[in-house]
């Protein structure tokens, strides 16, 4: 574990219980019947995966992340030690077409950008309450280069599919091949309305979807336990070093294999200038349908993780970026960047390295396993959608919450669809409506953190906009709401963020508790933007810059574009006082 120990100084709700279904397919929910999905959600120690495929599939993911997670502790030095951070939430949602139906938007996630073909689908977003990320199921493939099509060439064979005789001279050899099996809904029929105008000699390069699962949870786990601000392209080239994590029975994991296709990609696509992505050129230069993928990103990530002489200075430059400076400064750690290209064109003709370790299987357990009510997996699509929902203009964004008021209306008893509501109300601007699902929510579950919180945050809204008089009254009342929310889970991040704001909006200097409250919020949910800016505003106005400093270069120069980031920035360069 050399590598292992010199990775670590790279980068500076209830449990579940498996569920047996009862007679009928249904179970009792207050006295009445509810019937099971074919929804699943499989939990571990650190992650949360829900999907609508096989309970095979599903419990192997969500296995195949806890050990990803113990693999990453033990090279960046994180076994054992504690961990209040909020669990990741992965969804997985069948085929391309389904995902694509779900309209979600990447407000605070911008990989790349990486040549047209290779922005494989995928969601992910650092929300206040926890990390949540999406991605379909299926495998899918990247064409690389155009073939010869068949249309017109083939006249025998289309005359035998209209009835007439085969030609038994005809060699049909490559068509076959090409029918013989798309991977996963990606067929490459040029229309389809004419099934004979494929092509043979195309170059295509197989994206596995487990894969493009695995490099997200490693970006995940690298920006929560090691919250600084990085260069893009690490963070997009850390992932895709783990997305070919192989995982055996006999308690054995290894990384840092080349991904498939791996050959066929770089002798097809000439990649960017490594001088250019170091000093962070290439992405602000270039467009998206340009020289990069994120196989250029496996391999630079590979070499400089891998290489003993390059190390060293991939950490120089590392801690040169956490501490503000940019990237074009910071790349001078490397010395020569054009021996460095000539070092990274020798580094991919060589057989190269990967790592395998042995652990306790006793180390990663098992994910316990529940099946989803109807009710509940009416509205998995819904959480997942509001994140860019409530961030649309407002015409589109009330047409979205009239059908979600409408979906949520059939379940009133669905404490899931209650706070679905609320939240999706409150951060909409809508105070009263935002009560009343959470007087709903709390009508199902009394003592729920979060629909207290949401509760408490409506009661602030109507108090920041009641008469001078009222004011007084009504903050208080709010604030006695969201401590009632934090005495029902202390670590729950929603009530701590609403106590913060219950002061900051109403103008008034925030107390030291809330001050700490905001601090562990940061804490729970290192991703997250919002929370990061709020405590360097908090700062800001306390004058304590070094502090403030700390809090906002995640945010103002991390790896992606945020809506918090114009801000944070404006706040380090001394435009804004807070």
């Amino acid at each position: 574990m050399r590598l292992g120990i010199a990775l670590a100084l790279l980068a500076l709700p209830l449990p579940a219980f498996a569920q047996i279904a009862p007679q009928d397919d249904a179970i009792v929910v207050q006295g009445r019947l509810e019937k099971l999905s074919h929804w699943r959600e499989a939990e571990t120690d650190h992650v949360v995966v829900t999907s609508d495929g096989s309970e095979a599939e599903l419990c192997r993911i969500a296995h195949n992340l806890e050990r990803l997670h113990f693999l990453l502790s033990v090279l960046l030095g994180r076994v054992d030690q504690p961990d209040d951070t909020r669990k990741l939430r992965v969804t997985l949602v069948g085929d391309s077409r389904e995902f694509d139906a779900m309209g979600l938007r990447n407000l605070r996630f911008t990989p790349g950008p990486w040549r047209s073909g290779f922005e494989v689908q995928g969601y992910y977003d650092p929300r206040e309450d926890g990390p949540v990320l999406a991605a379909t199921r299926y495998d899918t493939r990247v064409q690389l280069e155009r073939g010869t099509s068949l249309a017109g060439l083939l006249p025998d064979l289309i005359r035998a599919t209209s009835g007439g005789a085969p030609d038994p001279t005809a060699n049909n050899a490559g068509l076959s091949a090409h029918l013989a099996g798309p991977i996963g809904t990606s067929a490459g029929f040029a229309k389809k309305d004419d099934p004979f105008a494929v092509a043979v000699n195309e170059v295509w390069v197989p994206v596995a979807a487990e894969g493009r699962i695995y490099a997200a949870f490693a970006r995940n786990w690298l920006l929560t336990h090691f919250p600084n601000a990085y260069p893009r392209w690490y963070v997009d080239g850390f992932g895709e070093l783990f997305a070919t994590i192989e995982v055996k029975g006999d308690g054995q994991i290894s990384y840092g294999r080349a991904p498939e296709g791996y050959a066929r990609v770089l002798n097809s696509v000439h990649g960017a200038p490594v001088k250019e992505v170091l000093t962070g050129d290439y992405p602000a230069k270039s467009s998206a349908d340009s020289r990069w993928t994120p196989f250029h990103a496996w391999a630079l990530a590979h070499m400089l993780f891998f290489d003993e002489a390059r190390r060293p200075q991939l950490r120089a430059y590392l801690a040169e970026i956490a501490a503000g400076k940019a990237p074009a400064q910071a790349a001078a750690a490397f010395g020569d960047l054009d021996q460095l290209q000539r070092d990274l064109a020798a580094w991919d003709n060589r057989k190269m390295p990967y790592e395998r370790m042995t652990y306790p299987a006793e180390r990663v357990a098992e994910p316990m396993v529940r099946q989803l009510t109807e009710g509940e997996a009416a509205f998995v699509k819904g959480r997942l959608e509001l994140g860019s929902r409530v961030a649309l203009p407002s015409a589109a964004r009330d047409a979205w919450l009239r059908d979600l008021r409408k979906d949520t209306a059939r379940y009133p008893a669905n404490l899931q669809a209650q706070l679905l509501l609320a939240e999706a109300e409150c951060r909409s601007g809508n105070a009263p409506e935002c009560l009343t699902a959470s007087d709903r929510a709390l009508a199902t579950d009394p003592n729920n953190s979060d629909a207290r919180a949401w509760r408490g945050s409506a009661l602030l809204a109507q108090a920041l906009a009641a008469p001078t008089a009222e004011r007084a009254m009504r903050l208080k009342a709010a604030r006695a709401e969201i401590a009632r929310a934090n005495r029902a889970d202390p670590d729950n991040p929603l009530p701590l963020l609403a106590y913060y704001r219950s002061f900051a909006e109403a103008g008034e200097a925030p107390p030291d508790l809330a001050i700490e409250g905001l601090m562990k919020a940061v804490d729970t949910v290192p991703t997250a933007p919002g929370p990061r800016l709020l405590l360097g505003e908090a700062f800001v106005r306390r004058g304590n810059s070094a502090a403030a400093r700390r809090a906002l270069l995640p945010v103002a120069n991390g790896a992606y574009e945020t809506p918090e980031r114009v801000r944070a920035q404006a706040l380090l360069a001394g435009e804004v006082t807070g």
